[in-house]
């Protein structure tokens, strides 16, 4: 495909820069050129982009307050003959943005679906973390309330001696300081971890180390800002290399355990018990009984 030739009908799924706009590929920009259209997350934002490259073709909205309603518009458009561009503010549409739903209507119609690459949040951040990288999982954004945000945690560490991968995730910065402090508690204090915050942009910045050791780094600043990739090494691959917080509490009495779980986080026995048979991937009776007949001997 070149500049000069004309597109084929279909939707084309654009990757448009996370924060540098020298990151845009020739051919992003040859297809932003050629299509008939350009489906946004936000025009105003993705016209910032075209005038800057000085591209000037008619953009339609399709985020994800409407996107069901566009996408029947824009399929027609694209049976008609016609060729779709569809982009995110920044990144790859559909990856925690809109346009997974506009992809798999016209994957269904029969419309060709063109993957057009480019910058990533994700694999940025992976491959300058420092983590492994031969294996990975992206969970978008981590939940927004605290309890549902530790209950996922706490499964993830219930099944993490079956993924050895580097665990990723997108997280805003007002609640980085919260989740660092919940992953501290889940997986245990010696937990590897990466921050990077604002990839490609000027003030672009990793931190990396225990968990412990980059939450205090980040307490003694007024304020967080810019869009946050949070990564943590497998761990599964804590438990091969005999690091595993679970492996740890193991060794501890579930007595002394408990009592700390209670007083750092604030939560009655019953709720200390279930979390940490989570952690440790044993039934929350079983730790119950132990934790009584730790008692038991002590009288």
């Amino acid at each position: 495909m070149s500049a000069s030739s004309p597109l084929a009908p279909g939707l084309y799924v654009v990757a448009t820069p996370i924060g540098n706009l020298g990151d845009i590929t020739l051919r992003a920009l040859d297809v932003l050129r050629g299509v008939d259209r350009i489906a946004c997350e936000d025009t105003r934002q993705t016209q910032k982009l075209l005038n800057h490259f000085e591209i000037d073709k008619p953009t339609v909205s399709c985020h994800e307050h409407n996107e069901r309603a566009r996408t029947a518009e824009l399929m027609e458009s694209m049976k008609a003959g016609k060729a779709i561009a569809l982009v995110s503010d920044a990144g790859t549409p559909g990856v925690s943005d809109p346009g997974a739903w506009l992809v798999r209507e016209a994957i269904a119609a029969g419309v060709p679906v063109f993957p057009i690459p480019g910058a990533n949040a994700v694999t940025s951040a992976l491959v300058a973390s420092g983590l492994p990288a031969d294996e990975f999982h992206f969970y978008g954004f981590l939940p927004e309330k605290a309890g549902a945000r530790r209950t996922r945690l706490e499964k993830l560490a219930a099944v993490a001696r079956e993924m050895p991968q580097t665990l990723i995730f997108y997280e805003a910065p007002h609640r980085i300081l919260d989740a660092l402090a919940d992953l501290e508690s889940v997986f245990g204090a010696a937990l590897r971890v990466a921050v990077a915050r604002e990839l490609t942009k000027v003030h672009e910045e990793f931190l990396r180390g225990t968990v412990a050791e980059v939450r205090r780094q980040l307490v003694g600043r007024d304020r967080m800002r810019g869009e946050i990739t949070l990564l943590i090494e497998a761990p599964a691959r804590m438990v091969a290399a005999g690091n595993a917080p679970g492996a740890a509490a193991t060794k501890e009495k579930i007595a002394d355990r408990v009592a700390r779980m209670q007083n750092e986080g604030g939560m009655d026995e019953k709720e200390a018990l279930k979390r940490l048979a989570r952690e440790l991937g044993r039934s929350k009776s079983e730790l119950y009984r132990e934790l009584q007949r730790e008692r038991a001997s002590k009288r």
